[in-house]
């Protein structure tokens, strides 16, 4: 991403990040944000299907450490998926190590993004009450959860329209080709994966924190965002 547009992207999460920002001035910048960063994913791909050397597939490890490691895990995987990423989860002490697999432009997007969510997470989390009588930990867990999975049927969205209003029949073939050529480099590291289990939540945050997810507005317009797959392996 240009310095320039990286400084704009930036400035724009940092104002809906900002506790002073009112719940829809913090919408309108984090959407606006949003939009840049899946435009931008889609001409770093049209350009990496005429000359590949511009933006290789390649990798980096996160690390995801405690408290509720687990939860953010499941945030980045919420985050990853849409931007046609793929994960690798393994623990590490109370943490986790997350491998993820991309093109390095969507690598770069998911990196800026999941960083923006965590503060924002953060600062929602903050200004919800736990319900009298309920384990914080629990209610906690189920809310990142809720927000996650908001998030990630609203980075669907984003992406799906941004492939859309490029005007070019072609988008679609290009961008299935790199979610293919992802999975065979994923495939060559890892030959052996298993998806991991379901969690059980026993909080009653998910609603909150899926309306925490939807007041982000990432996709940028008035949509039904699809639930997020969340989806990460294990070795």
């Amino acid at each position: 991403m240009s310095e320039a547009m990286l400084s704009k992207v930036r400035k724009l999460l940092a104002q809906a990040e900002d506790p002073a920002c009112t719940p829809a001035e913090s919408a309108a910048f984090t959407a606006k944000a949003t939009e840049l960063i899946a435009r931008y994913g889609v001409d770093r791909a049209l350009l990496a299907a005429r000359d590949p050397a511009t933006d290789p597939v390649g990798d980096r490890v996160v690390d995801v450490v405690a408290p509720y490691a687990r939860d953010k895990v499941g945030l980045l995987a919420a985050v990853a998926e849409p931007l046609r990423c793929r994960c690798v989860r393994r623990r590490q002490g109370a943490g986790f190590v997350l491998h993820l697999f991309g093109f390095a432009s969507d690598l770069e997007r998911v990196d800026l993004l999941f960083t923006s969510l965590l503060v924002q997470a953060a600062h929602g989390l903050a200004g919800t009450a736990v319900p009298a009588g309920e384990h914080p930990a629990a209610f906690h867990r189920s809310w990142l959860a809720g927000f996650a999975e908001v998030i990630g049927g609203r980075l669907w969205a984003a992406e799906t329209a941004a492939a859309d209003e490029s005007g070019r029949p072609s988008v679609a073939l290009v961008l299935a080709d790199r979610s293919d050529r992802v999975q065979r480099r994923l495939a060559e590291q890892y030959p052996r994966l298993r998806t991991a289990p379901p969690r059980r939540l026993a909080g009653s945050g998910f609603g909150p924190g899926a309306e925490a997810g939807s007041r982000a507005d990432l996709g940028g317009r008035d949509v039904a965002g699809g639930p997020a797959t969340g989806r990460y392996l294990g070795r």
